[in-house]
């Protein structure tokens, strides 16, 4: 059974249904890809999947080690590249809710790096972390 069931709806545009939930996510193609731009780009779809994903595996781990990072809050930047067309660089500032200790700190540093995602990206895409901690 598939996890996800996508269709092309014309005009540069899909949605994909999650099979289980039934939730869906519509995406367009970008302005300057002669898209619409009014949903998500598909490479938006991707960073916003880095995103999130780093953010699940940094709160699995501060749960496991009696912490919490709740209200954490990303800024997500995505740099194209040409020749041909793809993401070159995902760019992700977080604004981290407090100031941890170092201990804490490293923890949050490596699950980010090690999520899924992350891992799945190919080494040519550059994945900027910038982690802003509350003072």
């Amino acid at each position: 059974m598939a996890t996800i069931e996508t269709i092309y709806l014309g005009d540069l545009r899909t949605e994909a249904t999650h099979v289980a939930s039934g939730n869906k996510i519509i995406t367009d193609a970008p302005v300057d890809n002669n898209g619409r731009g009014e949903y998500f780009s598909p490479t938006d779809m991707v960073c916003a999947a880095l995103g999130s994903c780093m953010l699940t595996i940094m709160g699995i781990s501060a749960r496991t080690h009696g912490f919490d990072i709740d209200g954490t809050r990303l800024k997500i930047d995505k740099i194209m590249a040409a020749n041909p067309r793809r993401i070159a660089e995902i760019r992700i500032e977080m604004d981290m809710p407090h100031d941890y200790e170092e201990k804490h700190k490293r923890i949050i540093e490596l699950s980010a790096k090690e999520c899924p995602v992350a891992n799945s990206l190919g080494a040519d895409v550059k994945k900027t972390l910038i982690f802003n901690y509350k003072k």
